[in-house]
């Protein structure tokens, strides 16, 4: 044991010790960090202002007012401030208390997000315009206000024609090259406006079907046995993901050390001495616990990293801690079973353009849970989701996915995943030990996964 310590403090330090791994470690949250600071600035930039001029053509006489009055500042305004509203009370609460206690800030942030209240000008045309003649306008030489829509109200878009209860509705025109949020901007304050004149046409009262249309989404409360929580949609859709997205991510970093570090020693011969001093098994056994401390490490990091968010934010009672320790015992099978194989295939080659095709099995099935968490973690105890939690190697990732999911399975069930998955990791060992005994110290022709096989078995 003391020979497999020594080798397993060599693998973790010499990795650990490299400015590469310190580069990637904080790579991935300085990415996040900045992209979360200019992401909004890159998608919504602060100079974007939707401003210029929209003709319409309104045979009903009765839109053109109403979409002066939607595209006014202050209604946007006004109706930007009501989206948001409505977004705040589905928030956590100390999101909400922070937005209530700086409305100035939350009103930076919208304009962040949307850019600036728009400007536009609404230019009437006589209802009986010929509209070939009128798209011309769209593309005329401006030197003042852009010309960016024109505007053709059907003449049923108000009253329905004679005989008929449907409604018409309009045909819009813009020059090329126009922004997607200008016209959107646009096709919104005309439906607020149409409406608002149908409204009129019935003499009803617009902010009385306002009111009676409005229902606020409110958040869920989860019951079960001896407790209730709160529930945000969001955090449930996106917790499976993110589970996963930690075991996949874990479990690449420290098996793709593992194995690169394997051929390198096997082709620099440097494994030859170290064969001389322990033995295949201690060797195998010390890199995969090196390489499963640098894992712990990185995985550490990335759940300091969401529990501080969690916690700014109010949400850690949505964590179950149980979680937690699951991840943490799913991780070490899942590591176990996907390290033993990559430091087989390691040891079985001799570059690392020759480990591609023994590698695909092995991405293929740490990619297939991450890429179906959301489907289970959508319906968790569905007879797919449930026969693939048992079943080695995705076994542990889809168990941990159901567990974050808003239906967890019962405890039996897993762990049951739990004993597949131990004995499916002293398999991975077996197998990977055998052929690490006789890849080691062979050199030449590559094998292939029968040649692997053959290998386990005669060994």
């Amino acid at each position: 044991m003391r020979k497999v310590a020594y080798i397993a403090a060599r693998e973790f330090v010499a990795t650990v010790a490299t400015k590469g791994f310190l580069v990637g470690l904080l790579l991935m949250p300085a990415l996040i960090t900045v992209l979360a600071i200019a992401a909004p600035r890159l998608f919504s930039p602060r100079n974007f202002r939707i401003q210029g001029q929209v003709a319409i053509v309104d045979p009903t006489g009765s839109v053109v007012s109403e979409l002066r009055t939607a595209l006014d500042p202050a209604t946007i305004a006004a109706r930007r401030a009501e989206e948001a509203r409505r977004a705040l009370a589905a928030a956590p609460a100390a999101i909400r208390q922070l937005a209530e206690s700086a409305p100035r800030n939350t009103r930076q942030g919208t304009d962040l997000v949307l850019g600036p209240v728009p400007n536009l000008t609404v230019v009437a045309r006589p209802p009986d315009a010929d509209v070939q003649r009128e798209k011309e306008w769209l593309t005329e030489e401006q030197n003042d206000a852009r010309h960016l829509a024109l505007v053709v109200v059907h003449p049923d878009a108000v009253v329905p024609a004679p005989g008929t209860t449907a409604y018409g509705s309009y045909d819009l025109y813009v020059p090329g090259n126009l922004d997607d949020r200008i016209e959107g901007a646009v096709q919104q304050s005309l439906r607020e406006a149409i409406v608002a004149a149908r409204a009129r046409a019935e003499n009803l009262d617009r902010g009385r079907i306002d009111a009676l249309i409005r229902v606020d989404r409110v958040p869920s409360v989860m019951v079960t046995r001896g407790a209730e929580r709160r529930t945000v949609g969001a955090f449930n859709r996106v917790l499976p993901f993110v589970f996963a997205g930690l075991m996949v991510f874990g479990i690449m970093i420290g098996g793709q050390s593992l194995m690169t570090s394997t051929i390198e020693e096997k082709s620099s011969r440097v494994v030859e001495v170290l064969l001389s001093a322990v033995s295949p098994m201690e060797l195998m056994a010390g890199k995969i616990v090196g390489q499963m401390g640098v894992s712990l490490v990185v995985l550490g990091l990335y759940l300091a990293m969401g529990i501080a968010a969690l916690l700014s934010f109010a949400m850690l009672g949505l964590l179950d801690p149980w979680l937690l320790f699951y991840l943490a015992v799913f991780f070490v099978i899942g590591y176990v079973v996907n390290a033993s194989l990559m430091v087989a295939v390691g040891a079985a080659v001799n570059e690392m353009k020759e480990a591609q095709s023994l590698m695909m099995p092995i991405m293929l099935t740490l990619m297939a849970p991450w890429i179906l968490a959301q489907p289970i973690g959508r319906d968790p105890n569905s007879t797919f989701s449930t026969i693939i939690s048992f079943i080695p190697p995705v076994n542990t990732f889809t168990m941990l996915t159901r567990m974050t999911s808003s239906a967890p399975p019962p405890l039996w069930q897993v762990w049951l995943s739990i004993g597949i998955g131990v004995a499916s990791a002293f398999a991975a060992i077996w197998f990977a030990a055998k052929v690490f005994r006789i890849g080691l110290l062979m050199y030449g022709k590559p094998p292939d996964i029968a040649t692997l096989i053959r290998w386990a078995r005669a060994a």
